[in-house]
């Protein structure tokens, strides 16, 4: 199976993202190859350690890299400042001299934790991307969003810090659970309401090839979805123009959801799938889309094995939640929405009777 190679096109901070079948095990040559420096700081957690972790290791150190490894919990509390504050003392006290960068071996977690640790230590250090869930390497690995979560918020604080390297090795998903599978197809269902009718129709025909790890359909979903994204961040690194502002569509009640059931009830993709569909009726409700639009969405997002109701969580905690959003402008809201799917608009001030009330749809 060939190497496919899609490019984040930044200038200076250009990078590629490489997507194939089995290429983990030359991974550490191709990070030698970059120059980054001569000592890695992997961060990653247990299972993935002991997965694939130790040969990386082994690898790394054959090309003359040195290694330490840091373990962090594989959960959305890992992003906190007292995580942050243990590794980068940790680091500190390695840190003689040594030339650093980081290597994130994991989910969207550990890329989060990782690419921050790496932008705020020493005024930012490089590092690379080793995604090991279908939503990092189809959305999170990509792009340079790096954050920790606060109380009020999920990635609250946090920069833009552009990776070196994406390594994306579709080998690696078929180790994870069906739910992450699932989670993941969240995102890629995203892009293709946002931005690709005809990819939305190949979900529609393959979502049962996906679930089942299929090489061939793996590949084209990876393939194309960081395709989409690497077009848009090169366009909008910092979502100064409203271009890159489409990858939140679903993201405001979904990130609303995660943190008003403390990130414990739903994974990341479940969330953007709910949020997805409140941003959908949202549409619907403005004369947007049409409902025979909705209801495919929403087909979809029940053949992916995604909820379609949200159980258990207050409305009053996710319209609290749902202040947070990024998108918001002082008091002003800010909705990505969906004129048909491949077609989106960006709508202000949407009134809260109206937000509540698709959420209300939505709840169980």
């Amino acid at each position: 199976m060939k190497l496919i190679i899609n490019k984040v096109r930044l200038g200076k901070r250009s990078y590629p993202i490489i997507i194939g079948k089995n290429i983990l095990p030359v991974a550490a040559k191709r990070i030698k190859e970059l120059k980054l420096g001569t000592d890695a700081i992997i961060i990653t957690n247990s299972f993935l350690r002991k997965k694939y972790g130790h040969n990386l290791v082994k690898n790394l150190k054959a090309n003359n890299l040195t290694v330490k490894e840091f373990i962090v919990p594989d959960t959305e509390k890992a992003k906190s400042f007292i995580q942050i504050n243990k590794i980068l003392t940790s680091i500190s006290e390695y840190d003689k001299d040594k030339r650093l960068f980081v290597i994130a071996l994991g989910g969207g977690v550990v890329g989060d934790l990782s690419g921050f640790i790496a932008s705020v230590y020493r005024r930012g250090i490089p590092y690379l991307q080793i995604p090991t869930t279908l939503l990092a390497q189809i959305d999170s690995s990509i792009g340079g969003k790096t954050a920790i979560n606060l109380t009020a918020g999920k990635n609250l604080i946090g920069a833009f810090y552009q990776p070196r390297l994406v390594i994306c090795d579709i080998e690696v998903l078929k180790s994870l659970k069906k739910r992450d599978i699932v989670s993941g197809l969240g995102e890629a269902i995203k892009y293709a309401v946002i931005k690709d009718k005809t990819f939305f129709n190949y979900l529609e025909k393959n979502v049962h090839k996906l679930l089942a790890c299929k090489d061939d359909t793996l590949i084209t979903v990876v393939d194309k979805c960081s395709m989409i994204k690497a077009e848009i961040i090169s366009k909008d690194e910092k979502e100064e123009n409203s271009i890159r502002t489409v990858l939140n569509f679903g993201h405001t009640i979904g990130h609303a959801i995660e943190s008003a059931s403390s990130y414990d009830k739903f994974r990341h993709g479940e969330a953007i799938g709910l949020g997805m569909l409140c941003a959908c009726e949202l549409s619907k409700e403005l004369k947007l889309l049409k409902e025979t639009e909705l209801n495919e969405i929403e087909k979809l997002i029940k053949k992916a094995g995604l909820p379609v109701k949200i159980k258990g969580i207050p409305l009053n905690k996710i319209i609290d939640a749902h202040y947070h959003d990024k998108k918001f402008i002082g008091k002003t809201n800010r909705f990505v929405l969906t004129c048909g799917i491949g077609k989106t608009i960006i709508r202000n001030n949407i009134p809260l009777k109206l937000i509540k009330k698709v959420i209300k749809k939505r709840l169980f």
